[in-house]
C-alpha cells in the first residue's frame, strides 16, 4: 500500500486530498500546525478506510521544521510515494501597509518550505525510480496581482520551479505536477483578510473537485493543471495576448478594495 505525505492537511484542499486518497486505500502522513484537527481527521479516515494515518504537528515556517519533519518520517520507517506540498497562505492589501513579518513568513512557507521538502524527498524517489510530487500553486501564478503581490509572486515561483522539475524528471520515474486552482471553497479568503464583499464568490468550486482533477492529471504525467473551468483558462492566458501593462491594470481594478 502506498503512502502520501500532505502538508496543510487539516482543512481546505489538503484535507480534501487526504479524504480522496484514503478512499483509494493510500496510507497517509498528515502535517499541519493543528494537532487536534489532524487527529480528528486521522481517526475518521482510519476508522472508515482501515488505513494507516500518522499525524505530525509541525509549523513549517519555523527554522529547521522541514528537516524535523523529514527526520520524523524516517524514524517512523515510512517510504513516501506521493508528496503533496499544499501548505501556504495569502495576504490581502497594499504591500507597504501590510505587516512585513507576515510577508516574510509567506515566502518561507509558500516557497522555502516547499523547496526544502521537495529536495529532501525527491532524492529518495529518484533512487527508487518511482514516486510523485504535487506542488499546489494558484492561477495567480500566471499574473501579477496588485494587493496580493507577495502571494502571487510566491505562486509564480512554485509554477516555474515545478515545471522545471517535471522536465528534469521525465526519465527518472518520478512524476512532478503543479496544480493551479482558481477560487476554491476553503478558508483562504478569511485567512488572507479579504474584504467581506470579496469572500462570497459563487464561482468557488469544491476542494474535492480540485483534488479529483489533480489526481487525473498526475495519472497522465502532465506537468501543469489549472482547475476551475474555461473562465480560468482564459484568465491565465491573458498575458499571452495583451500587453503586460494592460493586464496589470485590469487585475488591479478587480482586486482594489
Amino acid at each position: 500500500m502506498k503512502t502520501a505525505l500532505i502538508t496543510g492537511a487539516s482543512e481546505g484542499i489538503g484535507k480534501a486530498f487526504a479524504q480522496e486518497l484514503a478512499t483509494r486505500q493510500t496510507n497517509l502522513v498528515l502535517v499541519a500546525r493543528s494537532q487536534d484537527k489532524l487527529r480528528t481527521l486521522a481517526d475518521e479516515l482510519q476508522e472508515q478506510h482501515k488505513i494507516r494515518v500518522e499525524v505530525i504537528s509541525q509549523d513549517l515556517i519555523l527554522q529547521g521544521a522541514c528537516q524535523n519533519l523529514y527526520d520524523r518520517v524516517q524514524d517512523l520507517e515510512i517510504e513516501i510515494d506521493l508528496l503533496i506540498n499544499n501548505a501556504g497562505f495569502g495576504d490581502y492589501g497594499a504591500f507597504a501597509s501590510r505587516d512585513l513579518q507576515k510577508q516574510l513568513q509567506m515566502i518561507q512557507l509558500n516557497v522555502s518550505a516547499l523547496v526544502e521538502l521537495t529536495h529532501l524527498f525527491l532524492g529518495q524517489m529518484q533512487s527508487r525510480q518511482q514516486g510523485a510530487i504535487v506542488n499546489v500553486s494558484s492561477m495567480s501564478a500566471f499574473l501579477p496581482i496588485p494587493y496580493m503581490s507577495i502571494y502571487a509572486a510566491t505562486k509564480a515561483f512554485v509554477l516555474s520551479f515545478s515545471e522545471s522539475l517535471w522536465a528534469e524528471n521525465r526519465e527518472t520515474g518520478v512524476k512532478i505536477l503543479v496544480v493551479c486552482p482558481g477560487p476554491t471553497e476553503s478558508n483562504f479568503s478569511e485567512a488572507a483578510d479579504f474584504p467581506k464583499v470579496r469572500k462570497r464568490n459563487p464561482s468557488h468550486i469544491p476542494a474535492k473537485e480540485v483534488v479529483e482533477k489533480t489526481l487525473e492529471a498526475l495519472n497522465k504525467a502532465e506537468p501543469t493543471i489549472v482547475t476551475g473551468g474555461l473562465g480560468n483558462q482564459v484568465v491565465v492566458n491573458l498575458p499571452r495576448f495583451l500587453p503586460r501593462e494592460t493586464v496589470v491594470n485590469l487585475v488591479e481594478k478587480q482586486f482594489k478594495n
